[in-house]
């Protein structure tokens, strides 16, 4: 037997115990009935409510973001971006009743960028994408024939700020928009840029260009319907419809939310505030804000409840935006605090037959990349909608930290909030039974059911009404702080790993990785040696940015080449490799780093059965692992000794749910080939 570690996620495969889909292992139960019954995943829920997996990369989804059902049918349409390439979005229609693995079917394709989804006054369904909404007829035998546009020339990837500033890609270029009850149209126009900071570590002496002159960015802009409140067709040259700026400094409303009243006085316009990328991964807090005509809303000057941004100090000592962040004539604070980096992506309020509990209450998914996000919360509202705000503290659970909560707190201390129950919680990845989750788009079907599309999986997710009671929350399983040094230690030892490494935390990570994520853990003061082990620790703590032994598999390598739907880092990186000598050297030393920072022998399965069993050190099938599927022997005789996949990389795609990485895993040496 040979200990090894699994290194290559591979295509979801069936084992004797159960099935892997998207990463989710499933059983026998199902969320649902009839012609409504899917299987469940393992994703923990309140009490009562369930999650059916419905659609997967299997039926074809790529990157979905967004979904809605078309009236009077029992279909839906999703928005699937395809990635971040200029054209490679789609539009699809999902049929729930057709055959596992033929429920979606293109309706329109070649979109730039679609993302957001909307039922429209006159019950017909409306698109975006970067630079458009349009509406279509989904259930015509050629969908693009149908297309109607209603609003072009929105600033999109290319775009030119107030000051003359010519943006060759915009970060934040997605429309998501929605109706009031009048026929009004609200449409995010998202800044360019993460902070409007030009010079990060350098103090801003000007005031930031995004958010200024008649056509701002960072915005919510609104458009008049005609009276009937249904938008007339344009053709190319037509001028918009008429339009107003409603909000500024917003740098993202991908999350909007109307009350079924507005716009009668007082009723909620609610926003969910994708914030600045801080450092901290408790700061800052992400935001509700309460969206009212002609107000602004803080960024880039201002975060949490009214703290002004460092950097901008001294524009907010001088001229138009002095003493900002204290001016409630013009700023208007959050209504309350989200979890910090929790990045709100979809937001609603509930009104459905199937939950009545939920019946007015306010539905907002967390995408977010760090321990607070990938959940789906549940707020309380007053009768004009608005999530009750209480004095602090308030707290909100973490997954997988060592405190499992923190009281929401700004720079000036603990802060008062709205709190909220949780729909879908502890999302982490759990090795053998699911993968971290990352809701996007939410809608409520006819029937009441909440239906949701995660684009990290390519899923759409089914909720219904669960039978008995909740399963009990499933542990975190993930790389231990001890399981990291011995990698960062095997990394020290080795002189060509250390020069790697170097060259990649200098030329890469300080040079153009600082400040869009975090800080890598790296200080002032500190000698290359403490950054670079810094770094390479902070690297490996991340869910599933390297895969020792196996580069070609890690987020680091497939975002900062651009493969795959994720967006290519940093910002403009495509043109590094022709522009920047060496560039394209230290991608390759970054790869030779990821494949060789680990003791033994890269090794791959054999070609010829479909799958191999692996064996814990009992003896006992663990599952089954594809052929091709790279290894690492670690030893000659396996059984009774620990093997190194607890360590590098958890063979979490291929468990069958019986077995967990405490002891590592096993593989016949009869299956195994070189590696070449």
């Amino acid at each position: 037997m040979i200990a090894l570690a699994v290194l290559s996620t591979g295509s979801p495969v069936a084992s004797s115990q159960a099935l892997k889909k998207s990463g989710y292992t499933l059983g026998s139960e199902q969320c649902g009935s009839g012609r409504l019954s899917f299987p469940r995943i393992k994703i923990d829920m309140r009490q009562g409510f369930c999650a059916g997996l419905v659609a997967s990369e299997d039926d074809g989804l790529i990157f979905p973001r967004s979904i809605v059902q078309i009236p009077g049918h029992d279909l839906f349409v999703i928005s699937d971006m395809g990635g971040w390439q200029r054209t490679d979005g789609r539009l699809l229609i999902l049929d729930p009743h057709a055959a596992d693995g033929k429920r979606i079917r293109e309706a329109i394709t070649g979109l730039e960028y679609p993302f957001g989804l909307a039922v429209g006054p006159d019950r017909k369904v409306y698109a975006s994408t970067a630079e458009m909404i349009f509406r279509f007829d989904p259930l015509a035998s050629n969908p693009r024939s149908t297309m109607e546009i209603i609003i072009h020339g929105l600033p999109g990837r290319r775009t030119t700020l107030s000051d003359g500033t010519k943006v060759a890609e915009s970060s934040h270029s997605l429309k998501q928009f929605v109706f009031d009850k009048t026929g009004r149209i609200f449409v995010n126009v998202g800044s360019d840029s993460d902070d409007c900071i030009p010079n990060p570590g350098r103090p801003v002496t000007k005031v930031c260009p995004t958010g200024e002159g008649p056509s701002p960015l960072a915005s919510i802009w609104m458009f008049m319907p005609p009276n009937g409140g249904v938008f007339p067709a344009l053709k190319p040259a037509d001028p918009n419809p008429p339009r107003e700026i409603y909000a500024r400094g917003l740098r993202n409303s991908m999350a909007l939310a109307l009350h079924l009243r507005f716009p009668e006085p007082g009723f909620a316009f609610l926003q969910g505030e994708n914030g600045r990328d801080l450092k901290d991964f408790f700061k800052p807090n992400e935001e509700i804000n309460a969206i009212e005509k002609g107000k602004h809303y803080g960024w880039p000057y201002c975060y949490d409840l009214a703290t002004p941004s460092p950097e901008f100090r001294s524009v907010l000592q001088n001229g138009p935006y002095k003493n900002f962040c204290n001016d409630t004539a013009i700023y208007k604070p959050p209504h309350s605090l989200l979890p910090p980096h929790g990045a709100p992506l979809g937001m609603l309020y509930y009104h459905g037959s199937r939950f009545p509990e939920l019946d007015g209450k306010l539905l907002v998914g967390l995408h977010g990349y760090r321990p607070a996000g990938s959940r789906v919360l549940i707020y309380d509202v007053d009768d004009h909608g608005f999530p009750k705000v209480i004095a602090p503290p308030v707290s909100y659970k973490v997954s997988c930290e060592a405190v499992p909560s923190r009281a929401f707190e700004t720079d000036a201390g603990r802060a008062p909030a709205a709190p909220f129950e949780e729909l879908i919680s502890g999302w982490h990845r759990v090795n053998g039974a699911r993968p971290r989750g990352a809701p996007v788009g939410l809608t409520v079907a006819a029937d009441g059911a909440i239906w949701l599309v995660e684009d990290k999986n390519k899923t759409v997710i089914r909720i219904d009404r669960a039978l008995g009671n909740a399963p009990d929350p499933l542990p975190c399983d993930m790389r231990t702080q001890a399981q990291i040094d011995e990698l960062v230690d095997f990394v020290a030892n080795d002189p060509k790993n250390r020069a790697r490494l170097t060259a990649v935390r200098s030329g890469i990570i300080e040079k153009h990785c600082l400040g869009c994520h975090s800080d890598f853990a790296l200080k002032h003061g500190q000698s290359d040696a403490d950054k670079d082990q810094a770094a390479l620790k902070f690297m490996l703590s991340q869910d599933g940015w390297i895969y020792p032994g196996d580069p070609d598999s890690g987020k680091l390598r497939t975002r900062l080449r651009g493969f795959g739907a994720e967006r290519l880092m940093p910002p403009g990186g495509e043109s590094l490799p022709k522009t920047e000598p060496g560039y394209a050297r230290l991608l390759d030393l970054a790869d030779y780093l990821a494949g060789t920072m680990v003791p033994g022998t890269r090794m791959k399965v054999k070609q010829g059965p479909a799958e191999r069993d692996f064996f814990s050190k009992t003896g006992k099938i663990c599952g089954q692992i594809p052929t091709t599927k790279v290894v690492i022997v670690t030893e000659a005789e396996g059984v009774g000794k620990p093997g190194f996949s607890r360590i590098y990389r958890p063979a979490d795609p291929f468990l069958s749910g019986e077995c967990t990485d405490a002891d590592g895993y096993y593989i016949p040496k009869k299956a195994l080939v070189p590696l070449r």
